[in-house]
């Protein structure tokens, strides 16, 4: 377990800065941009992202794709669709997992060295971050016990109050 906990990062700060192999985008399911994390990494990558996501055809919820970084410090951007809370009941911890897990799925078949991760559907979304956290950090406990990439996964975490989140699940 001691290895895989040093495969886990948690810092503050802004995910389209992040210099690492691919980040996450927190879509929604067009994936042509829209608030919060997603408007971000589309104003930050430039209008090229918008254009390759056209092409995709849209998301379902928990599944994830992949673009070109353009011009973000990272090279690819893997987009995958949250669910929104309806209070627990309709499957929403699978499907925040399967974000997590497509995610990782990508990263490990291009052989990625690190991946960094927003707080997939904290936000507009409602998913409580005690609970989303738990999920995510679960599930990349469990990704990494077969998988050797990515090497490293950050959870970039927007406040001081989410990091610790983020600490206490892990």
């Amino acid at each position: 377990m001691t290895e895989i906990l040093e495969r886990i990062f948690i810092v503050e700060g802004d995910i389209t800065f992040q210099k690492v192999s691919a980040i996450v985008n927190a879509a929604n399911q067009t994936l042509l941009g829209g608030g919060g994390v997603d408007g971000a990494i589309h104003r930050a990558s430039g209008p090229e992202l918008l254009i390759e996501c056209r092409k995709l055809g849209g998301c379902e919820t928990g599944k994830a794709k992949i673009t070109k970084g353009y011009r973000l410090p990272a090279m690819w951007v893997i987009h995958t669709v949250g669910p929104i809370w309806h209070g627990g009941a309709r499957g929403e911890a699978e499907q925040l997992a399967s974000c997590y897990r497509e995610s990782l799925e990508i990263a490990s078949s291009k052989k990625f060295s690190s991946i960094a991760f927003p707080a997939i559907s904290t936000g507009v979304y409602g998913y409580p971050k005690e609970e989303a956290a738990k999920i995510a950090v679960t599930t990349i406990k469990d990704f990494f016990i077969k998988n050797n990439y990515p090497e490293k996964v950050i959870f970039v975490c927007f406040s001081r109050s989410d990091a610790e989140i983020y600490r206490n699940a892990l």
